[in-house]
């Protein structure tokens, strides 16, 4: 069992306390975080004079050949190492012999693990915000092509008022939008570096922690060392930041679901992104969304676990801050998964545009439009609201659409209708004229998409 410590023991780890106690099967996950840190850790100590340069660089050289031996196969991470600090630490001082052991020289292994930890997280959105721009542009592109493409748009899952495809789209734009911003929000608030703090207080040795943690590219060095090496805020903040951008998916799962029923057909997913019944072979299940829908509950898991570990531990470091990282490497993969995944099914799906038009037609979407058609003619709102109620109920029971009412049927329920109630509340002049920005005008939506556009191309 190699380990780090056991000076003060004067026997071995029962193996079952051992297994339990090591994080190697996880933690494995930061090796390129470790070896950075490490680096870092040298050239500093060796800028200070704690170490010779002669020994910096055959620390660094030594680190260098156990990365391509992992790389390339020839050097495994197992399971007789306790973590991966132990497992780098040892196999350096089996290469260079006991210049390796300098190499933990005024760092603790609580420093070390939280360093690993926030350069990890920090690698992570840079990637998250990555797979969030690709979604928004896929989401931008199918805005532009919707601007004039009509469907129902919904309160209590009950049609309310015509929007188009662009304007129903671009809500979920925003959300993405702001689930960007949260990361970038994260990332400023973590960026400072905990190397250094040692075990909770500090170290008697000359360390210039601006100076390593500039290295690493951190904004600087944590203000106290005992929140250095005790803070989880920043994993905290990110496993909320992923919940959101997880409901968010779910959310916009929910609706392609209902839009791929029998009763909608708005949507045809690909091929790619659906699959058959193994009894019904009529089907053709959204299973894709349906997965994310269900891998949200898995997030929001993560974000409970590490805060309900949280909130009894004292200052500074404790073991229990061990559960940290498999729900949190866990919770990273799940959403980058899901968003990749939510990216390719969205830009492969084919949208019927006939059936979202007839959808808004049958759904009386318009019959706000025919009230306020009554508003701007003389009649009081609140009449207008009762004489179109009644028109509702006529179509009802007819089985027609506001639209396929004769002018002589709109005459019955109030002589103020002419000739020009169809234009009024035809879905084009309905979505046309809402033109206040937010709102589904196209002319207003295409100044949004271009919008969206600049705001991509940002930072390229």
């Amino acid at each position: 069992m190699a380990q780090l410590w056991g000076g003060r023991f004067t026997k071995e780890t029962d193996q079952l306390v051992y297994n339990f106690n090591a994080s190697i099967g996880f933690d494995q996950k930061f090796f390129a975080q470790d070896i950075r840190g490490s680096k870092a850790h040298v050239t500093m100590l060796a800028k200070q004079g704690i170490l010779t340069m002669e020994e910096k660089l055959e620390i660094i050289g030594g680190l260098d050949s156990i990365v391509r031996d992992v790389e390339n196969g020839t050097l495994k991470i197992t399971e007789k190492y306790e973590d991966i600090h132990s497992f780098v630490e040892a196999n350096l001082i089996e290469r260079i012999g006991d210049v390796g052991k300098k190499l933990h020289t005024g760092r603790s292994r609580n420093d070390q693990v939280a360093l690993d930890m926030r350069l990890y997280v920090r690698d992570e959105i840079h990637e998250i915000d990555e797979e969030l721009k690709k979604l928004l542009i896929v989401i931008n592109r199918i805005m532009e092509e919707n601007l004039e493409t009509y469907m129902p748009g919904f309160t209590h899952l009950q049609k309310a008022q015509p929007v188009t495809l662009a304007h129903h789209f671009g809500a979920y734009f925003e959300m993405f939008k702001r689930d960007r911003s949260r990361m970038h929000d994260i990332f400023e608030r973590m960026n400072y570096c905990p190397l250094g703090s040692g075990a909770l207080a500090g170290t008697t040795y000359p360390l210039d922690r601006e100076y390593a943690a500039n290295i690493m590219g951190f904004y600087g060095a944590t203000a106290n060392s005992m929140d250095g090496v005790s803070d989880r805020d920043y994993v905290i903040e990110l496993l909320a930041a992923l919940s959101t951008v997880m409901m968010h998916l779910s959310r916009f799962c929910e609706e392609i679901i209902i839009w791929n029923s029998n009763e909608y057909r708005f949507v045809e997913i690909d091929d790619a992104y659906s699959t058959g019944s193994s009894i019904m072979p009529q089907k053709k299940n959204p299973d894709i969304a349906e997965l994310v829908r269900g891998k949200t509950g898995r997030v929001y898991g993560a974000l409970m676990s590490i805060l309900t570990t949280m909130k009894g531990i004292p200052l500074a470091y404790n073991k229990d801050m061990q559960e940290d990282k498999e729900l949190t490497f866990d919770a990273i993969d799940t959403a980058k998964g899901c968003i990749a995944l939510f990216t390719g099914m969205i830009d492969t799906m084919q949208f019927r545009k006939d059936r979202m038009e007839d959808s808004a037609k049958q759904g009386f979407t318009n019959a706000t439009d025919a009230a306020d058609y009554l508003v701007k003619n003389g009649v009081p709102f609140r009449d207008a609201h009762g004489i179109i109620g009644q028109i509702v109920l006529y179509c009802i029971d007819k089985n027609i659409a506001l639209d396929d009412m004769s002018l002589e049927e709109f005459q019955q329920f109030s002589p103020v209708f002419k000739e020009d109630i169809y234009d009024a509340i035809s879905l084009k002049t309905c979505v046309e004229k809402r033109m206040t920005l937010g709102a589904p005008g196209p002319a207003v939506m295409k100044m949004v998409v271009e919008d969206n556009k600049k705001y991509l191309s940002e930072g390229e």
